[in-house]
């Protein structure tokens, strides 16, 4: 499947957009959402004043680390939104047209961090919606799969510093994702998954999505 059959949005700037135009979901991606220097900022700010984590979980019989540090903002547990999530979330809820309520920040230091193929957990209103996915700092890349049907082929999405992913309410359903390990010598990244928590909203939409 060809990456960027791209559409140029001009908004302060081109920013590269692809609809993969999956089977049972939707996938859509715009490259370069926050400019250069406002990603700097956002990346330098979560790097340096997220309190972050290194949680452990039991893998077989044993106790191991995730290999990657976290933080989670809003919802009944998580941490105070500060001013800049705020900022960050507001823009992806302008272009996309949904309302968030809460945000998981992964930190991935170098090449050695990763994640395993899985699909996201139901919330806790037992139903999936959108997720956005925001990343700052190095590129890594995103791979995505079907569960059942083979004959899509997998995906390999490079994300990009300011870089807004979009995953449909089927997503998780049909599709799992990971990002890999690799052997390059790189920076780290920061990635922030905006997700519905609260099964009280009266609704989720906020304007109709572009």
């Amino acid at each position: 499947m060809s990456l960027f059959a791209e559409t140029e949005l001009f908004d302060g700037g081109i920013k590269k957009y692809t609809d993969f135009k999956l089977p049972d979901t939707e996938l859509r991606l715009w490259q370069h959402f926050f400019e250069k220097q406002q990603a700097d900022r956002y990346y330098n700010i979560l790097l340096k004043e997220s309190p972050w984590q290194q949680r452990s979980r039991k893998m077989y019989d044993r106790i191991v680390p995730d290999p990657r540090m976290t933080v989670y903002y809003g919802g009944a547990n998580g941490h105070a939104w500060t001013p800049v999530l705020l900022e960050i979330k507001k823009a992806i809820e302008q272009i996309t047209g949904i309302r968030f309520d809460r945000v998981l920040l992964n930190l991935y230091r170098d090449g050695k961090d990763s994640v395993a193929w899985h699909s996201d957990n139901l919330p806790a209103d037992g139903k999936h919606h959108h997720i956005a996915s925001v990343t700052f700092g190095d590129t890594r890349i995103f791979k995505v799969r079907h569960k059942s049907n083979k004959d899509i082929s997998q995906l390999d999405i490079p994300l990009t510093h300011g870089s807004l992913l979009l995953m449909g309410e089927t997503m998780q359903q049909h599709y799992e994702h990971h990002i890999p390990k690799t052997a390059r010598i790189i920076g780290p990244r920061i990635n922030l998954t905006f997700r519905i928590s609260e099964s009280g909203k009266p609704v989720y939409y906020v304007n109709q999505p572009s």
